[in-house]
């Protein structure tokens, strides 16, 4: 490991029982597979992840703050990766009713599952496990949870401020 980081947010949406993904296509960091909404930070907002989190999801689906209701970190995970250490902020919202969502997008397809589909689609491993987790248990609380992750799991548990 020679010190190098890489940033990444991503936003997952909630309607009902559904959960908006996006299967992304093209990423230097991800083979094709579905994920949330998200991307690298810009230098700027490299003490703002709320920020960098709302410029992807403006840039890869249209979708503005406005079309959101509780948008919320939930999720800080590491892990080291192909000789970096890569930290990923995940936020979850619920979409606001009214607002409408593309099916298309600037890095792949947009879609709704239902939440008992997810398990079974081929994800990222912190992002499947980060989800896995959520369904489980972080979907009943209003938590932060901090996470590192493994080629095994997810290991997770509350941030607390102290």
């Amino acid at each position: 490991m020679d010190g190098k980081l890489r940033n990444m947010t991503s936003v997952y949406i909630l309607d009902g029982d559904r959960i908006l993904l996006l299967y992304r296509v093209g990423s230097r960091v991800v083979s094709p597979s579905w994920c949330g909404i998200g991307g690298h930070f810009m230098p700027e907002e490299l003490g703002d992840a709320r920020a960098c989190a709302l410029r992807e999801l403006e840039e890869e689906s249209g979708l503005g703050e406005g079309d959101l209701l509780d948008l919320r970190l939930r999720y800080i995970t590491l892990c080291q990766k192909n000789g970096e250490t890569r930290q990923n902020y995940f936020f979850f919202a619920r979409l606001r009713p009214g607002s409408t969502v593309p099916a298309t997008s600037s890095e792949g397809q947009l879609r709704w599952f239902s939440l008992g589909e997810i398990a079974a689609l081929p994800m990222p491993l912190t992002a499947g496990q980060m989800l896995a987790h959520y369904l489980h248990t972080g979907r009943h609380t209003r938590l932060l949870y901090g996470g590192i992750t493994t080629p095994e799991q997810l290991a997770v548990t509350p941030l607390e401020d102290f």
